[in-house]
């Protein structure tokens, strides 16, 4: 339905004003991000880039969402054609798995296209709190994020495996990435999470307005976490990358990956993933967290889901199958 009523708008607009011929390209895909602050927005923006200038008769546009989650959903339901999701979000569908109503059921139709960036879990704190690992941040305001979006769902996990519930926190908010980081520096939260590439502009934003810094996130519990699941890994947030943040900060992570469904065509797949591939050096320097990307681990790593036949397709006339 909201595919239909973007088309229809795009339709009556042109009607009234004019458009130019290739509007009305003959397969329209729509990718279901993340917050405008966040990389998964620009992932999509890059790779709607390469589609909208490398494959004939597709036109692509990216939709800001909630994340992960949403991103889950309306692949599933027909809503978005493509999303960039965790991993562990993708096992979790695949499996039938994971602490959230969503997760009820298999995602059967779920289809992976390849992985991106890493994303460690983020625990961003005002100095001024006093935190400076994990587990400090119980008795203080924190910001667990927007519902739908994966950092609240991983953050759900993380409260479980501490065995916090809300009660642990001083207060516990539900603001979005755009939102958080002038949260933090006007004191409204001590703490906020982020399970995102690096780097961030709301991140950086929260290093560069008030001072804020990164907290390590390990120890038992985030062992365990790492050690039973797949999809988990341990990692470093590089130093010098924000304002006042010169060290390496030891936390845990997962990748970020594109997904779709089954009933997306295979020409239209295999399309997509050779204009990527052939045109990754261009998709690295458009953010970054995508400096790092290699061929061989974007098929491979955080992929729980069967490959769509599209990309197994390119991927084995690559050799990288």
């Amino acid at each position: 339905m909201k595919k239909m009523v973007i088309v229809l708008g795009t339709w009556l607009l042109c009607m009234t004003i004019g458009c130019p011929a290739f509007v009305f390209a003959d397969e329209q895909i729509l990718i279901g991000t993340g917050s405008k602050d966040g990389v998964y927005y620009y992932a999509g923006k890059a790779l709607c880039r390469i589609i909208n200038t490398k494959v004939e008769g597709v036109s692509c546009e990216v939709v800001s969402t909630p994340g992960s989650l949403y991103n889950l959903s309306n692949v599933r339901d027909g809503g978005l054609d493509m999303g960039v999701v965790q991993s562990d979000w993708q096992y979790h569908a695949v499996q039938g798995t994971g602490p959230v109503k969503f997760m009820d059921g298999t995602f059967q139709n779920l289809r992976a296209l390849f992985s991106l960036h890493a994303e460690p879990f983020t625990l961003v704190v005002r100095r001024d709190a006093g935190i400076t690992r994990l587990e400090e941040v119980v008795g203080h305001r924190i910001n667990i994020g927007n519902p739908g979006s994966g950092q609240r769902a991983t953050m759900k996990v993380v409260m479980r495996a501490m065995n916090w519930t809300h009660q642990d926190f001083q207060l516990v908010s539900e603001l979005n990435a755009s939102e958080q980081s002038l949260a933090l520096c006007n004191n409204r939260v001590h703490a906020m999470v982020y399970t995102v590439g690096h780097p961030n502009a709301s991140v950086s934003k929260a290093t560069k307005l008030c001072n804020a810094a990164i907290a390590v996130v390990d120890g038992p519990a985030i062992d365990k976490l790492v050690v039973e699941n797949p999809y988990y890994s341990y990692t470093e947030i590089p130093g010098n990358l924000y304002a006042g943040v010169p060290d390496p900060v030891r936390t845990f992570g997962v990748t970020a990956t594109l997904v779709t469904s089954a009933d997306l065509a295979e020409v239209t797949v295999y399309q997509i993933v050779r204009a990527l591939f052939e045109n990754l050096d261009s998709f690295r320097k458009m953010h970054p967290a995508f400096h790092v990307l290699q061929p061989e681990k974007m098929v491979r790593d955080g992929i729980s889901a069967d490959l769509h036949d599209g990309a197994k397709r390119y991927y084995r006339e690559k050799g990288l199958l």
